[in-house]
């Protein structure tokens, strides 16, 4: 299935328009539409407003990834910005595909689970 073909989350509507979708190195794909977007750098974490290539770097080519210790389908997903600072980018899976939850930048990686790499 092409990553068009996917059917938007549960929290999305047919008019959130994509922004962008990566593949993972756990072999799922991941969508973040514009409306998500816009909640997570106007209100979660404005910080992140223009940083859309490192959330897809991120999820393209993290350092790590853990599972969430609380939820078994949300996945943290690391890449290293300098020394002791990460992006973090929250992903939830749902059936196969998963959909941004946030982003932000973090001096610490959360406990969890490892499961890439590795």
């Amino acid at each position: 299935m092409s990553p068009s073909d996917r059917l938007l989350t549960p929290f999305e509507t047919m008019t959130d328009e994509l922004l962008f979708e990566a593949m993972t190195p756990l072999g799922f794909w991941v969508q973040a539409t514009r409306s998500r977007w816009a909640l997570i750098v106007t209100v979660k974490h404005p910080v992140m407003a223009g940083r859309e290539a490192d959330v897809q770097e991120a999820l393209e080519n993290p350092d790590e990834v853990r599972l969430s210790r609380s939820d078994p389908a949300v996945y943290l997903f690391y890449k290293a910005e300098r020394i002791g600072r990460w992006i973090c980018v929250v992903i939830k899976r749902l059936d196969g595909d998963g959909f941004l939850i946030t982003t932000y930048p973090t001096d610490a990686i959360k406990e969890g689970v490892q499961v890439w790499p590795k």
